[in-house]
């Protein structure tokens, strides 16, 4: 057989039970596979059975067969796995044909297959007490993955990256039955970053008497965002866009600038968010904070509905408002007397598919606004997270104030789990957080996004430590109780839709993701980055820390083209998206008809300085064929559209179930379920 094999590399040798599993390979490949038996002759050990496999099959063949392969081996290796008899029993049957063998550590695996792969401390992977080759660990992760369910090609690159580099099987496998392991679950960690800024001293603002005095009793120094804002004309009426992460401090840029101009007489100021609860909330500070000095009121999107003014005063200092509130006033024609400052916050609420559209309209209508009573508005425009901050100030007309440092550090973790095991790991991880105590003295408080009112309430109810959920569905009164509670630090956690707390000021140090869904709609990095930027306050926590909790193979709607897994990943290696507003037919007639409503023949010119392309000839033509307008002046049935915040689409729909004769209540069913279509 020596003849036949010429050359042979390497002779393996694995114990197999009573028997030894042979294996030779030749220029690098197993050439031959068999199995040997020894037995016990008076001269010690020698081979007794020495079979080689084919495919299924054995073929016997003479021991000394054996003997000649041994003999023709330039080296051989005993498996570090053979015990220390049966290894025994080989070295003495070797030594009697004066055959040196070395033991290796090896694949067990492949061993038991018939391979010969030795392993170094560098490769080796520990499986069940035991070390196998990273082929094989693949191989076996992907076996429990298949099991486990449907891993996208991004969640099993990960998962194998991770066995590469731990070299631990059974820990990855824990893993994915929702054990929490630190060391593994991190994806990465967002370092605190410091910049370098002198800051501007309270004391020499020579701000208006009324606000310096209460400006000076709160800070002595303004943080560097703040500091950079005012030496880049803040106070010299300069418009701006100012970027900086979360709890950086630059909602109080806009607060500075428009409450000074208020006091000096210089126009009202209008705080415009995206939210009611903001909306709410923010109206409460400014109450707070100066209504002793400035009327403050409020107007908020519900007023859109009912409009019976009770809680807006158009004539008031400083009006808190949601863009929709404060839109819904200019398409109606509300006088709000002469503006000095306005603050849009969230304004890269621009890309949302949905409403950004109605934003970028809103902002071109109220500039109009101002330019007709012959007044000129700083404008200040707020956001953590805008991937193309340049383009977007050079298109609002905006002075860039970009400020990159975060002020505690963030840990990102991420980690496989079913529903089921969701909710233990939210519970074990609220409960670790709030068991635990910042250098500055507070307890770790968490807030979990997830994607649904029903989905809230149920995660709330299985947390053991104290929690509530906070949703739009909750009462204003409700709402303010789970603020002030968890402000209290009576509550280990809120459980929030992701659609209401991205920029509700709960103090967290932990944000956990149940879901990466908004309703039906994955997130996107710029709304996962502002909702991530929620963990670590620098007044309260040494670190921030953000678990994703991925249900692999997951969608919440059969509209979704990625599953969760996927989208993960996506989130965390991804790049911010650009700011701006795309518009389709259907959203371009919707702001060219507002913008009629609002400026009549000037409607056009509000269209082109919008931050999106509209087509205006195109949408003016189809607005003629709806019969929404009667040249460029609006129908009453193109203002009744515009004044409740109609898409063509809803206001055809409508229109075609009263021509019906149907009921109200069968006509909103039917938007439902259109709505639920698409």
């Amino acid at each position: 057989m020596s003849e036949q094999l010429p050359g042979v590399e390497t002779l393996f040798l694995h114990q197999r039970g009573d028997e030894y599993a042979v294996a030779v390979r030749r220029d690098g490949e197993r050439v031959l596979h068999g199995m040997l038996e020894l037995k016990e002759a008076d001269a010690g050990p020698r081979p007794r059975r020495f079979r080689v496999k084919r495919g299924g099959d054995e073929e016997p063949r003479q021991p000394d067969q054996f003997v000649d392969l041994a003999r023709a081996a330039e080296r051989i290796r005993i498996s570090e796995q053979t015990d220390r008899s049966a290894r025994d029993r080989l070295v003495e049957m070797l030594d009697a044909y004066q055959l040196e063998a070395v033991q290796v550590r090896t694949c067990r695996y492949c061993a038991n297959d018939g391979r010969y792969s030795p392993v170094t401390e560098d490769t080796a992977v520990k499986a069940d007490r035991d070390h196998i080759c990273q082929d094989c660990a693949t191989r076996e992760l992907e076996r429990e993955l298949s099991y486990k369910g449907q891993f996208t090609g991004a969640a099993r690159e990960r998962l194998e990256e991770l066995l590469l580099e731990v070299g631990d099987l059974d820990r990855i496998t824990n893993l994915l039955q929702g054990n929490l392991d630190p060391d593994l679950t991190r994806f990465d960690t967002i370092s605190a970053t410091v910049d370098d800024v002198d800051p501007v001293r309270v004391d020499e603002l020579n701000l208006h008497p009324g606000l310096q005095d209460r400006a000076e009793g709160r800070f002595e120094e303004l943080l560097p965002v703040q500091s950079l804002s005012v030496r880049n004309g803040l106070f010299d009426g300069d418009d701006q866009l100012v970027v900086s992460a979360t709890a950086t401090g630059k909602t109080l840029v806009g607060e500075l600038a428009g409450v000074d101009n208020a006091l000096n007489g210089n126009g009202k100021m209008l705080f415009l968010v995206p939210l009611v609860a903001l909306a709410n909330q923010k109206h409460e500070d400014f109450e707070d904070r100066y209504g002793d000095v400035l009327d403050v009121t409020i107007r908020v999107g519900a007023s859109r509905i009912n409009d019976d003014g009770n809680r807006f005063d158009p004539d008031a200092d400083v009006i808190v408002g949601t863009y929709e509130g404060i839109d819904h006033a200019l398409r109606t024609g509300k006088d709000m007397g002469d503006i000095g400052t306005v603050v849009i916050d969230e304004v890269h609420t621009l890309k949302e598919e949905g409403r950004g559209h109605r934003l970028d309209g809103m902002i071109s209508r109220l500039k109009h606004y101002s330019e007709r009573r012959d007044s000129r508005a700083q404008w200040i425009y707020l956001s953590a997270t805008v991937g193309n901050p340049e383009w977007l100030a050079e298109n609002l007309g905006a002075t860039l104030i970009e400020f990159e440092e975060r002020p505690v550090p963030i840990e990102r973790h991420v980690t496989f789990a079913d529903d089921r095991e969701k909710l233990r790991l939210e519970n074990d991880l609220v409960k670790r957080a709030f068991d635990g105590e910042s250098s500055k003295g507070y307890r770790g408080q968490t807030i979990v996004f997830t994607n649904s009112r029903r989905r809230c309430h149920e995660i709330s109810r299985k947390l053991e430590y104290s929690s509530a959920p906070y949703h739009a569905g909750l009462d204003y009164k409700r709402r303010k109780t789970v603020e002030r509670q968890f402000g209290n630090q009576d509550l280990a956690a809120v459980v929030t839709t992701a659609a209401l707390a991205a920029g509700v000021d709960f103090p967290a140090s932990q944000v956990i993701f149940d879901s990466l869904a908004m309703g039906i709609e994955w997130l996107s990095v710029q709304e996962f980055e502002q909702m991530l930027g929620r963990a670590g306050r620098p007044d309260y926590h040494d670190e921030g820390t953000v678990y994703t909790l991925v249900e692999p193979d997951a969608v919440y709607h059969n509209s979704m083209e990625m599953t969760e897994d996927e989208v993960a990943f996506k989130l965390l290696k991804g790049e911010m998206e650009d700011v701006t507003t795309v518009y389709d037919e259907s959203t371009a007639a919707e702001e060219t008809l507002a913008n009629v409503v609002v400026a009549g023949k000037r409607a056009k010119a509000l269209n082109d300085r919008m931050l999106g392309d509209v087509p205006t000839t195109h949408a003016i033509g189809k607005l003629l064929e709806w019969e929404f307008i009667d040249g460029l002046a609006p129908t009453p049935l193109g203002r009744a559209v515009t004044r409740h915040f109609l898409a063509p689409d809803d206001a055809f729909r409508i229109l075609d179930g009263i021509r019906r004769g149907e009921t109200p209540y069968s006509v909103v069913a039917d938007m439902e379920l259109a709505d639920q279509e698409l």
